[in-house]
């Protein structure tokens, strides 16, 4: 239940840092970007108190690109996900000109502009940056960006991992004991062994969240947290050429050629605005702009959640949980760990789940009969509302289900993105709304699983905080209170990532000394906005002890690679 009404202004007691007026009085801005799975999204936001005053959003033309390659038509395999370069370039040319003019501010008053993106979201370039996906290669799927739900490098994540192990290498310990299929070395692998002429002409391997900062400043730059999480990057460096050679002799210098840059900390100023992109976006030449950041460690800026143990998840599509630690420890499971990877002076923790909101709207596409479009039409509700509405009265366990997480395969703590769902205790009489709460409610019990493992890692969790788009649902916010059994606070944003991207902006521009300060200014909280029912805690404890059960068994075991295996040799074939 909620312990108070839901607010979205500063709370109080909030600290908030002034900033020095200009010698002309005038206000300064930022402008945050936010580049989604589906969407970009830019925020006009006040650099003396985060005041966010417009925001502009640019659906991508292409969306994501699953089913087949732009412009030849040719079918994409199984488990392929792919983006279009130019849709990210869209969001400069229109969404922020949009947000800036929303606003009614003076383009000339805003001092700087930050990014973030999706991640692993990875593509190969010229040398320089141009896409390869815009050349004569574009026919060829491997030349396309591979956005972070791109899970058709399993078997080259399963290598990468098993010869880690075998020789030893410390930075698998960094990142849970296994490399995820979505991360740069499992995608660039991919790329070389299956279209080696695609790997031969790709000049540079680069995240999404820097190429896009490419193409504001005109030069290249590359940021800590996505070489850190997504590029294994650990302690100065990334995996040596003898074992790089050791996966593939093609790919030994894979590195050298391709990947490595100077890194930037985050919040730093890596160029200025050229004036290419100035005419795109309508803002003055020469401003700052930031390093580039991931969507999920950025908003921890704009829900206050960089101190020590103030574990942030970011819930839409899928849900990334981020939290700051004093210690480094190596927890099995989790995405990784990397100094200054949210904050400086922090061991920043990374886990997953890689798929959340898309698992609801899988329900909704699937398994609801005409007469629930009907009834909701007739009430004026979404198909969202509906069986939320529906579900909300149920006891905890009425509906006799559990599901496991997996319909998108597991980030964390299994790190297998050939895992697939499961729902057990289906009957004749079950539901639409039993399958939807249930659905809400493996959420929060693969989410319990992450806490678990990085307390038993010795990562301390203290404070769960939630952003992003689920948090508007309160049955799924009182749902995971109870299954955590711990208050669930929000961030009073809605555009997280944006503001965040914003706060990182003004530490660009030198409004701000850091990002800690930006953020205690800049980021706005609302604490324990869920309470945990202990009646209904202790009847989830009993649920969680049955999904834990079935994560052991069938996370550990063949069944679903096989199926999986089946699918595909299915498909292949016809």
């Amino acid at each position: 239940m909620r312990s108070r009404p839901l607010s979205y202004g500063f709370p109080k007691g909030n600290p908030v840092t002034s900033l020095p007026a200009p010698s002309d009085d005038r206000e300064q801005y930022t402008v945050g970007i936010d580049f989604g799975t589906l969407s970009g999204r830019a925020v006009v936001v006040r650099v003396r108190d985060g005041q966010e005053l417009a925001s502009a959003v640019h659906e991508y033309a292409h969306a994501v690109i699953d089913e087949r390659v732009p412009g030849t038509g040719a079918q994409l395999p199984p488990d392929w996900a792919l983006q279009h370069p130019n849709d990210w370039r869209e969001v400069l040319r229109r969404a922020v000109p949009e947000a800036v003019a929303a606003a009614g501010v003076d383009p000339d008053d805003v001092v700087g502009v930050a990014t973030d993106f999706t991640a692993c979201t990875v593509l190969p370039t010229l040398a320089d940056g141009t896409p390869l996906a815009e050349t004569a290669l574009a026919g060829r799927p491997h030349a396309w960006p591979k956005l972070w739900k791109h899970h058709a490098a399993q078997a080259q994540a399963d290598r990468i991992n098993d010869l880690a192990h075998a020789r030893g290498e410390k930075w698998i310990g960094r990142y849970g004991g296994k490399i995820s299929a979505e991360w740069q070395f499992a995608k660039a692998l991919q790329m070389l062994e299956e279209d080696p002429e695609v790997y031969a002409a790709c000049a540079r391997w680069i995240e999404a969240a820097d190429w896009i900062v490419w193409e504001l400043t005109g030069a290249e730059s590359r940021n800590a947290c996505t070489a850190g999480y997504k590029g294994i990057h650990q302690d100065g460096s990334y995996p040596d050429e003898g074992y790089l050679a050791a996966l593939n002799p093609q790919f030994a210098d894979f590195v050298r050629t391709r990947l490595d840059f100077p890194l930037s900390p985050l919040g730093s100023r890596v160029g200025s605005l050229s004036d290419r992109a100035a005419a795109w976006t309508g803002l003055r030449p020469r401003i700052a702009v930031a390093a580039g950041n991931v969507d999920a460690h950025v908003t921890a800026a704009a829900a206050q959640a960089v101190e020590n143990g103030r574990l942030l998840a970011i819930m839409g599509t899928s849900t990334c949980h981020v939290v700051n630690a004093p210690v480094l420890a190596d927890v099995p499971g989790i995405c990784g760990v990397v100094n200054g990877g949210i904050v400086q002076g922090a061991y920043g923790y990374e886990a997953g789940q890689s798929a959340v909101g898309d698992i609801f709207a899988w329900v909704l596409r699937q398994g609801v009969p005409r007469a629930y479009y009907d009834e909701a039409a007739e009430r004026g509700e979404d198909l969202h509302t509906l069986l939320t509405r529906k579900a909300a009265d149920q006891p905890v366990g009425g509906h006799g289900l559990i599901a496991l997480d997996w319909l998108n395969g597991n980030r964390s703590v299994l790190v297998d993105h050939h895992l697939s769902g499961v729902v057990v205790g289906l009957t004749l009489a079950t539901r639409p709304e039993d399958v939807y709460r249930a659905m809400l409610e493996a959420t929060a019990y693969g989410t319990r699983v992450i806490v678990e493992a990085l307390e038993n890692g010795g990562v301390p969790v203290n404070e769960f905080i939630v952003a992003g788009g689920l948090a508007k649902n309160e049955l799924l916010m009182q749902i995971y209170a109870d299954v955590l059994r711990r208050p669930v606070s929000l961030a009073a944003s809605k555009q997280g990532p944006a503001l965040g991207s914003a706060i990182h902006a003004a530490v660009a521009a030198g409004a701000y000394p850091d990002v800690r300060t930006a953020t205690a200014a800049m980021g706005r909280l609302e604490r324990a906005v869920y309470v945990p029912d202990p009646s209904r805690a202790d009847a989830y404890d009993a649920l969680f002890a049955e999904y834990r059960l079935l994560h052991d068994h069938f996370g550990t075991g063949d069944l679903l690679h096989r199926l999986r295996a089946l699918r595909n040799t299915s498909l292949t074939a016809n």
